[in-house]
């Protein structure tokens, strides 16, 4: 609860930032702006999975294997990560130039030094919030998760809020140089760095014993098993994020329109928060979960009870969204950004199915056959590439919504096909799939009776309908699932009693 429930708030309060962009970054040159900080950010993901190269996952399978060796296992993680991570920086800094250019952000090379850093200090950082989880001190990796995230909100609340008012009020002072001097892109970015540069330091506990000794056969053992999550990892940022950059490049209009339509589009993407946090969420808290389990007899029975439970719960985040996107969630974008809403639901749904094969995955984490997730991984990618590649021209940000939810589709039946056959857990496939159907019926019904019903004066029957067709999923999964409920409340009040 303590990993999920800090996960679900630090994504959340990020996530309240995006009315403040998007109100505020209103005009077209605001729009840009903003997808410029998108498409930076979009980069992100794929350089955190290089510089980490699965050293995470690498830290949690060989603590769980050799519980003696932490110190060691430690030292070796957070050393590599240390000295790699500062060795890509300053090859960054060396060609900061030719990247501005590449990403076409107007000849700003100083949003590339700031992103560099913030590289630099959040993955140095990664080994010590392991550590956290491993040792299991969820409430201080809650406490310094949320703790970042706010100042981050604060920085930013102050850039792009009070300090325009101060530059107005104080005609010919510092802080007109500063808003005159450095664009909201900048601002975005070292409200970020701020954040980074606090959460490495109140980790301080968790490196501060670090010494440089490596081990070496150690260190290999480690990378052999880390080492595929590097295909892993960039394959699936392809799955994630090069939606944005390919919109950049294939648009067939004026860069000034390919620049706005990702900008839509990425404001819009935004909107499935409530899917990613429990996937997030889930993320943080499984991983550890998954491979503590994993020598248990009933291993594959904890593990099909866990997805039916997380496919409820992302069914019912995705009711949560959609049945209410037109009249409540569009609200949270400025005008500006809403004729992207058509994208939501396609994109609710593949974050649903993200979810899903990320749970799917634990089998080949913990049997110990990293090449088959990279396989099924590097198909999904082709599948995201081409799909892109041959219907954006057309169908511009329609075509990267269908692609991401096909992409997973095919990877949530893959893994499960593929897991069957080397690590069988008895999934109950009939039922899942009915909460998934259900789950898409109740949205057409919602977006049939907005369709209908779509004047302003017919708005609480909209938001009633919506309300009713919640409550109708929720006492159908009651009566479906009751036995399994009643059964665990009666445990829990046995242990309670114990």
């Amino acid at each position: 609860m303590w990993y999920g429930a800090s996960s679900v708030i630090a994504k959340l309060a990020v996530n309240l930032l995006t009315p403040i962009f998007t109100y505020i970054l209103s005009s077209p040159e605001g729009v840009i702006s903003l997808g410029r900080i998108s498409l930076i950010y979009s980069y992100f993901a794929f350089l955190n999975i290089l510089f980490t190269y699965g050293m995470e996952t690498a830290f949690f399978r060989f603590n769980n294997k050799n519980s003696t060796l932490k110190e060691n296992i430690f030292n070796t993680c957070f050393g590599s990560i240390l000295i790699s991570t500062l060795s890509f920086c300053i090859i960054l800094f060396l060609f900061n130039q030719q990247i501005d250019h590449f990403l076409e952000l107007g000849h700003h090379p100083e949003y590339i030094n700031l992103a560099i850093v913030i590289l630099f200090f959040d993955t140095v950082q990664t080994i010590p919030f392991a550590r956290l989880r491993n040792e299991n001190k969820p409430r201080k990796y809650a406490l310094i998760r949320i703790a970042g995230v706010t100042i981050n909100i604060i920085s930013v609340i102050f850039f792009m809020m009070l300090l325009p008012k101060l530059a107005t009020a104080n005609p010919g002072s510092f802080w007109e140089s500063i808003t005159n001097k450095y664009s909201v892109v900048t601002f975005v970015l070292l409200s970020n760095l701020i954040q980074t540069v606090f959460t490495f330091l109140a980790l301080y506990n968790e490196w501060k014993d670090f010494s440089f000794r490596i081990d070496t056969a150690l260190w290999k053992k480690m990378f052999r098993y880390s080492s595929p999550m590097i295909l892993i990892g960039m394959a699936g940022m392809v799955n994630e994020v090069i939606d944005r950059q390919m919109l950049i490049k294939l648009i067939d209009n004026t860069e000034t329109y390919a620049q706005t339509v990702q900008s839509i589009y990425s404001q819009n993407y935004k909107l499935s928060i409530v899917v990613t946090m429990f996937i997030t969420a889930f993320r943080m808290a499984a991983e550890p979960f998954f491979f503590s389990k994993a020598l248990d007899k009933d291993a594959p029975q904890i593990y099909a009870r866990v997805m039916k439970w997380f496919v409820i719960t992302l069914s019912i985040a995705y009711l949560v969204t959609a049945l209410f996107l037109d009249d409540l969630w569009i609200k949270w974008l400025g005008p500006s950004y809403r004729s992207g809403k058509t994208v939501v639901p396609i994109l609710l749904f593949a974050n649903v199915c993200t979810g899903i094969y990320y749970n799917l995955s634990v089998w080949y984490k913990v049997g110990n056959k990293m090449w088959v997730g990279v396989i099924i991984t590097l198909f999904g990618a082709a599948i995201t590439v081409a799909g892109n590649y041959l219907f954006i021209p057309q169908y511009e940000m329609l075509a990267s919504a269908w692609t991401t939810a096909t992409c997973y589709s095919v990877m949530v039946v893959l893994c499960y096909f593929l897991g069957q056959r080397y690590f069988p857990v008895p999934y109950p496939v009939k039922r899942i799939i009915m909460y998934l159907a259900l789950t898409v019926v109740l949205y057409l019904i919602q977006h049939t009776i907005s369709n209908i019903f779509s004047n302003n004066e017919y708005l609480i029957l909209r938001l009633a309908s919506g309300f009713v067709l919640l409550l109708v999923f929720l006492l159908l999964t009651y009566w479906i699932e009751r036995k399994d409920i009643r059964s665990s409340l009666k445990i829990k009040v046995r242990s309670a009693h114990l």
